[in-house]
């Protein structure tokens, strides 16, 4: 029971005299004692770095564990209603997929704090009766949202964010994994006060998951990695093929699963190790990125044209520009990707300034509609590109068949990329196609590759009267 308040305006009693603190691993056994359970090996592995991160030795935490291993148990219900016996003025926000699972957590954990506040310290102000929003005697505060959830305002000592992906489907789409990322850059991380530290508790489900890009971004993140069948050089020193729980889930039982999901799944979910799809056509691991471009022969400009803007609710395709240069060699190099979002007459001026900016040695490739209106569009541009060489075709055959060429270049190691910004959302784009939701720059590329084969080198004349009958 909380201290009754002096006066009854406060949000917060005054706090009670704190018991002897209990470590980490000792809370643990205590609060899961009446259940008949006690920290496995992997749990008490767990525990450790969480005792390191309230304890300030670790600022970026990262959990990759399978399903089912108890991960949130013990980092989002059990570490935060310890973390304010160490820090009880502090701020915690909790994150999840979807608010409700975020919602199941903080009931846990205010569960919990009800149950063991005098082990605790600490109890629930006498005010708070929310489930995902509530504050401590002690002036601790903890706020749970779902991801893109209203954090605006917040600030927080300690960031939990558990299972940021719902789905395999929502891991394979390019958009849905760029939209958790920038959720994370610019609404969650910004919330962290100075000193703040972040826990990120999830299974592996994409290359690119929040996970991943953050281990590709950020070398300060304190890595976890516990998969469900030991690998060599486990962090638990298992023998390799030994089960993480054998006394939950033991080796027959997981070979099963294993036998039922399949490779791809499988590797991600139990053993921490996502893998392309093997449906995808480019082994994007195959591409190097330079730093300085080698030799160039010659350069092309290929286009992949749209014409719609982003509105509330719609992701229209991108125009893209990629310029393609082949080099003394033989081989080729993506020195630059251009993609904007607009309508015709502002897509006619990033044609005609990206290529005053390329020069009139670049071989400029653009697509045709079929129709008289995509004749009178190449008359429109080429028009507008006097004094620079232009390709036009239509497309022919399916988007597959065109990409086949770049994607054996691809895997003969006859391609790389010139290191700038635009390098992952291509590689993303080449690792998912052909089932990803946008391919302009596969297109591009494709366009680009077609020319570098066959286009001449001389100028293409167009007759503009023509074409325009």
């Amino acid at each position: 029971m909380a201290t009754r308040a002096t006066q009854p305006a406060l949000a917060f009693a005054p706090p009670r005299p704190p018991p002897a603190k209990l470590s980490l691993l000792e809370w643990s056994k205590h609060a899961l004692a009446p259940w008949g359970q006690t920290p496995a090996r992997h749990h008490e592995f767990i525990l450790e770095r969480l005792n390191d991160v309230a304890e300030g030795r670790i600022d970026r935490l990262m959990l990759l564990l399978p399903p089912g291993h108890a991960k949130s148990t013990y980092a989002s219900v059990l570490f935060p209603a310890w973390w304010f016996t160490r820090h009880p003025r502090s701020s915690i926000i909790s994150a999840c997929h979807t608010a409700d699972l975020a919602d199941h957590f903080a009931k846990r954990v205010r569960g919990l704090v009800q149950e063991h506040s005098e082990t605790l310290g600490y109890a629930l102000a006498k005010d708070d009766r929310a489930a995902a929003r509530w504050r401590t005697t002690t002036q601790g505060d903890y706020f749970a949202a779902g991801l893109r959830g209203p954090i605006t305002g917040r600030r927080a000592d300690l960031v939990l964010i558990d299972d940021p992906i719902k789905s395999h489907a929502e891991a394979d789409s390019a958009t849905a994994r760029e939209s958790i990322w920038n959720w994370y850059r610019s609404d969650l991380a910004t919330r962290l006060k100075p000193g703040g530290r972040i826990v990120l508790i999830m299974t592996r489900w994409h290359q690119d998951d929040l996970g991943g890009r953050l281990l590709d971004t950020d070398p300060s993140w304190n890595l976890v990695k516990l998969p469900a069948i030991a690998e060599a050089c486990d962090p638990l020193n298992r023998a390799p093929g030994e089960a993480l729980w054998p006394e939950w889930e033991d080796e027959a039982a997981l070979d099963r699963k294993r036998r039922t999901m399949g490779a791809r799944v499988w590797q991600s979910l139990f053993q921490q190790n996502p893998n392309p799809d093997t449906d995808a056509l480019f082994t994007t691991t195959r591409i190097p990125i330079l730093e300085t471009p080698p030799p160039i022969q010659r350069e092309i400009r290929a286009w992949d044209l749209a014409a719609t803007l982003p509105t509330e609710g719609r992701d229209p395709d991108w125009t893209v520009g990629l310029k393609l240069a082949v080099t003394t060699d033989g081989k080729y190099v993506v020195t630059d990707i251009i993609r904007h979002r607009s309508g015709p007459t502002e897509v006619a001026r990033i044609i005609t300034a990206t290529a005053n900016q390329d020069g009139a040695g670049v071989l400029i490739g653009l697509p045709q509609d079929p129709g008289q209106a995509g004749k009178q569009q190449i008359v429109w541009l080429t028009e507008r590109l006097a004094g620079h060489r232009v390709h036009a075709s239509p497309e022919s055959g399916s988007k597959l068949t065109r990409a086949t060429p770049a994607a054996a270049a691809v895997d003969a190691g006859l391609v790389s990329l010139l290191r700038a910004p635009w390098n992952r959302a291509f590689l993303d784009e080449l690792r998912d196609f052909p089932q990803g939701r946008k391919d302009d720059q596969v297109d591009a590329l494709s366009r680009a590759f077609s020319l570098a084969a066959t286009a001449s080198t001389q100028p293409r004349r167009i007759n503009l009267s023509l074409l325009g009958r």
